[in-house]
Parts: C-alpha cells; sequence; structure tokens
C-alpha cells in the first residue's frame, strides 16, 4: 500500500474507476496516482482511456516520462536536431526526448554506443533516472552498480506499491508508483520534488500530502461556452471516450446542455461542465469599465474570472449598466462569460421564493439614478437576488424569472401536482427521478432553505407539500420548492423563562429563548403557547412567532459525526445545524458537538418529528458526567 496519500475531496476531478483494469478497481492508491500523473502529463491512458498497467514499459517510453517529469518538460522540441544513437534516428518519435534526457545527465547508453529503445527497462535503470531527477549523482553511490541505487531507492521509499526485484522489466502499474512517489519524495536538498516541478505553488504540504484539488485545477484548460455549434472542435482531443462531469457529478457529453461553461484536460482525457446562471440588471461594474474587475447583478457581486467576460463589461465591450444580462457561471463560482438577454439561443429560467419587498435605488446606462420596487428573491441555487418589478408581490410567494425580448419577466409559476416517497438513496421521488443538478428549496412562509435530495431519503412528500417542480429534457426532477417538508427552515433554541397568564379575560404570554447562545425575548400579548422551560422550536419570525413548541426527548449514549445512538439502541440521524448547550447550575452555555461527544457527558437529544417524517435531532443537552 501507498503510504503517501493525497486529498480525496474533489469528486469533480476524479477519473472514472473504467480507466483502471478490473482488477485495480478496487485500489484507490493507484487511481489517485493515475489522476495525479495525468493531471501532470506524464502517464495517461490510450485513446480510449485505458492505462495497460500490466503492460511492460520500454526505454523509449520511460525515458519520455521522465522529461515529461523533469524541468525539461516543456522544452523538448516535436524533433531531434540530431540523431541521438544509431538506433535512435532523429525521426524516431521518442528521438528528441531522448536527446534532452542525454543532454540533462539522467540516461546514457550501452557501451556497444547503442540506446536499445524498443528493449524493455528494468527496475535498477528506471529508478537510476528517477534519483537523477532528485538530483543524485553516481558519485553518490558506493559499491557495484546498481546496490547503492536500489539502497536509496528503498530508503527514500520509493518502493512503495513495487514488488519488482532489480533487474526484472517494469510494468506500467510499477512506473505508475514509481512515479507517484516521485512526486512526494523530498530531493537531495530536502525539498519535495513536486514543489520543485510545479514551482511555487506548494502542491505538496509538510506532511507530504499532495493537493490534488490544486493540480487538477491547474491542468485545467478554458473555458468554452457551449453554445455554439462548433464548440466542440475547440477541445483539443477527440471526445468521444472522455470522461465528463458535470456540476461535479459524473454525466455524459451528450448531458451537456446550451451555456454550459465547459473546462477540459486533455492528459487527463476530462471534461468538467457547469451550469450556474445569473439573470438580472446590470447595476455596477468595479472598480472601473477600464479594468473590470467585478459586477453587480440582481443584488449581488460577482468577480469576474475570464478575459472574456472582463472585455464584456470594459467600455470596449458590448455591455453597459442597465442592461439585462445572463451571467454563465465556471468552476470557481465567479463569472466565466456572459450573454445579452436578446441573444439567440439564451433561454434562461430562474425559480425561487420571495423573501423580501423593499423600493431600491437603480443607475440606468446613462447613469441616471432612479428607484424602483424590488423583491428579493432566494432561488433554487441557494442564491439571493434583487430584481425590479412593477407587480405587486408578497414575501412568500414564489416567482419565475425569465427574458423575453431582452426583457426581464417575472411571473408566478405554474403549480404542479406531484407526490410520492423519496428512495433510500436519495435518486427518486416516486416514479421520477432527480436530476444530476437538481435544485430543491425547503419553505416556510417567506424563509427558505436549500437541501439536497439525501435529506429527502426515505421521507413522504404529499401534494400540499410540493409547491412547485420543473424537469428536464429527460423528465428528471431539475427544481423543487417543498412547503414545510423538512422542518430545516425553523429556529431551534432553549427556552429559559416563561410567563404565561390565562385568567378570565385576560391571556397574554411573555417568554426568553436561548438562540445560539443569545437571549431573545417574546411577547404575545393575545395568548399563550402551553409552554414549559427547555428545547423548543419556533415556527416564523422570532418577533412575531406564529408557534413555539417544546421538543421530545431521547437519551443519547453515544455520538458518531451527525448520527447519535439512544439508549434504546436506536440510531437516530442529528441536524447539521443542532444546537448544542452544555448545562452547568441550571445555566445554559452554548457549545458545540465537537465538545459533548468525546465523552465525560450525560447527553440528552430533543427532536421535532419522526425521523421518516424529516425529523433529526435539533437540541443537545450536555451535563458533565463527573
Amino acid at each position: 500500500m501507498m503510504k503517501k496519500r493525497i486529498l480525496s475531496a474533489l469528486a469533480a476531478a476524479a477519473l472514472a474507476v473504467g480507466l483502471l483494469p478490473a482488477a485495480l478497481a478496487a485500489a484507490p492508491d493507484r487511481q489517485e496516482a493515475a489522476e495525479v500523473l495525468a493531471a501532470l502529463d506524464i502517464m495517461v491512458g490510450d485513446q480510449n482511456g485505458n492505462l495497460n498497467l500490466s503492460s511492460t514499459v520500454t526505454r523509449a517510453e520511460f525515458t519520455r516520462m521522465v522529461i515529461s517529469a523533469s524541468p525539461f518538460r516543456d522544452s523538448a522540441g516535436d524533433a531531434a536536431s540530431v540523431s541521438p544513437y544509431p538506433d535512435v534516428p532523429k525521426s524516431h518519435w521518442a528521438a528528441p526526448y531522448i536527446q534532452a534526457a542525454v543532454g540533462a545527465g539522467y540516461v546514457s547508453g550501452y557501451l556497444d554506443g547503442t540506446f536499445r529503445p524498443g528493449s524493455s527497462i528494468t527496475l535498477a535503470e528506471g529508478v537510476t533516472m528517477v534519483l537523477k531527477l532528485l538530483g543524485y549523482e553516481n558519485s553518490d553511490f558506493t559499491g557495484a552498480y546498481p546496490a547503492g541505487q536500489m539502497a536509496a531507492y528503498r530508503n527514500l521509499n520509493l518502493d512503495e506499491g513495487i514488488s519488482a526485484s532489480a533487474d526484472s522489466t517494469l510494468t506500467r502499474g510499477d512506473v505508475l508508483c514509481l512515479f507517484y512517489n516521485l512526486m512526494t519524495t523530498k530531493n537531495k536538498s530536502g525539498v519535495y520534488y513536486l514543489n520543485v516541478l510545479e514551482a511555487g505553488k506548494n502542491l505538496v504540504s509538510a506532511d507530504g500530502v499532495i493537493d490534488r484539488v490544486a493540480l487538477v485545477n491547474d491542468a485545467m484548460e478554458g473555458p468554452v461556452v457551449a453554445d455554439a455549434v462548433n464548440w466542440q472542435s475547440k477541445i483539443p482531443f477527440d471526445l468521444a471516450n472522455a470522461t465528463v462531469y458535470r456540476d461535479g457529478k459524473a454525466s455524459s457529453l451528450a448531458a451537456l446542455q446550451s451555456l454550459d461553461v465547459v473546462y477540459w484536460s486533455k492528459p487527463m482525457n476530462t471534461l468538467w461542465a457547469y451550469t450556474k446562471q445569473v439573470t438580472g440588471t446590470l447595476e455596477a461594474v468595479a472598480p472601473n469599465t477600464s479594468s473590470p474587475a467585478s459586477v453587480t447583478v440582481a443584488g449581488q457581486v460577482y468577480a469576474l474570472e475570464s478575459n472574456e467576460a472582463a472585455f464584456a463589461f470594459s467600455n470596449l465591450g458590448q455591455f453597459r449598466t442597465g442592461d439585462n444580462v445572463t451571467l454563465l457561471m465556471g468552476r470557481t463560482g465567479n463569472v466565466a462569460a456572459v450573454r445579452g438577454t436578446g441573444e439567440s439561443g439564451v433561454i434562461t429560467a430562474t425559480y425561487g421564493i420571495v423573501t423580501a419587498v423593499a423600493d431600491s435605488p437603480y443607475t440606468d446606462n446613462q447613469g441616471n439614478s432612479y428607484n424602483r420596487h424590488t423583491i428579493t428573491v432566494m432561488t433554487t441555487s441557494g442564491a439571493v437576488n434583487s430584481y425590479p418589478t412593477t407587480s405587486n408581490y408578497r414575501a412568500g410567494d414564489l416567482v419565475r424569472i425569465t427574458t423575453e425580448n431582452g426583457e426581464l419577466q417575472i411571473k408566478r409559476p405554474t403549480t404542479v401536482r406531484l407526490s410520492g416517497t423519496v428512495s433510500r438513496d436519495g435518486k427518486r421521488l416516486g416514479n421520477k427521478s432527480f436530476a444530476a443538478n437538481v435544485e430543491i428549496l425547503d419553505t416556510y412562509e417567506d424563509t427558505a432553505v436549500r437541501v439536497y435530495p439525501e435529506r429527502l431519503a426515505g421521507l413522504e412528500i404529499t401534494e400540499r407539500m410540493v409547491r412547485f417542480c420543473s424537469t428536464n429534457a429527460q423528465g428528471e426532477i431539475e427544481r423543487l420548492i417543498l412547503r414545510e417538508a423538512t422542518g430545516d427552515t425553523h429556529t431551534y433554541g432553549i427556552l429559559t423563562s416563561v410567563n404565561e397568564v390565562n385568567v378570565g379575560m385576560m391571556v397574554s404570554s411573555s417568554y426568553v429563548v436561548n438562540v445560539a447562545g443569545q437571549e431573545v425575548p417574546i411577547v404575545n400579548p393575545n395568548g399563550v403557547y402551553n409552554l414549559k422551560q427547555g428545547p423548543c422550536v419556533i415556527k416564523g419570525s422570532l418577533s412575531a412567532p406564529d408557534r413555539i413548541t417544546n421538543l421530545d426527548s431521547v437519551r443519547l449514549d453515544a455520538i458518531l459525526g451527525y448520527t447519535a445512538l439512544t439508549d434504546r439502541n436506536q440510531t437516530l440521524d442529528i441536524s447539521e445545524r443542532v444546537a448544542v448547550f452544555e448545562v452547568r447550575d441550571d445555566t445554559y452555555y452554548y457549545s458545540s458537538l465537537a465538545r459533548v461527544s468525546g465523552g465525560g457527558y450525560t447527553l440528552t437529544g430533543y427532536y421535532d418529528k419522526a425521523q421518516d417524517q424529516g425529523g433529526r435531532i435539533r437540541v443537545i443537552l450536555a451535563r458533565s458526567s463527573s
């Protein structure tokens, strides 16, 4: 097993497991090594993406990899200036690499004056070349060749994952491990080799871990917008067998749609597409149109990612404040490209819930200021945008924002009837599948939170819960707005004071609730909620709640992550926003799950409803067990 593991948080960067032979598919270290070497263009698959790890490697092939892993990788030409060896004419495909490697002192031929490019390379020969990449010379080793080199190979842990002996021929699997190990090996000067190869990027941390996120991002090229007939011709490799990710999930070339923002890596044979769009009025360009770095659209500021976007918003470009635009967001979440709402092929629709209504200032394309009635909308993507409108909308209304004939149009979406149970794997609602890039909001009055399909797993969705649903061309659910399905929109805390009066004609109440460590007073001059001190759920605003209810309790024996084991051996899910309080001398101290889950506390969990109805443990009280 390789001990040098690399960061695996970026699922979008992973090569498909199918690129590896079946026997290696379950070996994560080799798959990760393949991703790293592909990103560095050291070792790539064939035209079908296959790595052929059981095949042997020739001296010519290995020399090409050495140059690709060296500081000379960009200087080796397409053709050699001379014939490096009698059996390597300058017309040989590997001649420029062999010429560069000989010039750098990485490799030499045999005593008979030949190079033998088609012969299989042995482990000792490969190790000797790799050690020279690390800065070692023949004079650094004592004894008969290759004893000293092989000792260094083992002492530097270059042998991890390799079982070949010194005179054994190397397979592509062996070479994969050798070059991967090289990246996290310190050179003769004590610097990790990848940090030498990619100077200034610090891709290997102090403890020898490769930052795959940064490495793959660095390997990406682009973007190109999929809005033209010939956009695929701009990608410099055959896409027939390319690995495709869309919004971070495995996808296909056929699934890409117009206005997707596409990046690529030729060595990795991979495309990454991003679909997020923002439509609205261009309100400002900053710091100025001479050198734009960000824009304000629909009340939000977005940084510009690409030169194309910067030019479009510059004084040389086509867009001015007051124009309606559609921002196409790239891999960083910033603006990769922009399209005018009147341009052919631009069909965008944004859905969301109105969270606020107000009059706001705007600037037209002549630089004049004016006020317009404005709604603030939380969209299904989770973004909060502002849109001018002449219609009367109230907080809590659902809206659809589109562009028609170059004008921003805001309408109420059509209600869709839908119900069913979400599958346990979170991939279907009833007989409909969720799209890979599905966006879901759960709402309560004018409040909303974004949720993901996994959060709804096993939950029965009734028609009353569904406020809106839209599907894509494949009939998959693409946008979904729910009504109080999860309870995640509510506020959870501790009632520390309860004062209820219900005598004759006098009915009133006042409370104090601890929310995230803050004491908040709540007054109801015309009613009572029939409460007791302790954990509670507050529906609606804190200033004027619709309802306050005490939570039910359960004794917890253990916590692992966001899962709790009860004293009845039940497992219950804990809300990711769980409110944790330590109780000392009848006083509540706001705390954290990490602090109380390690032992030393008696724990009580409080939940809002049954788990199969979307309930979660919302509050945990921790009392010292000592």
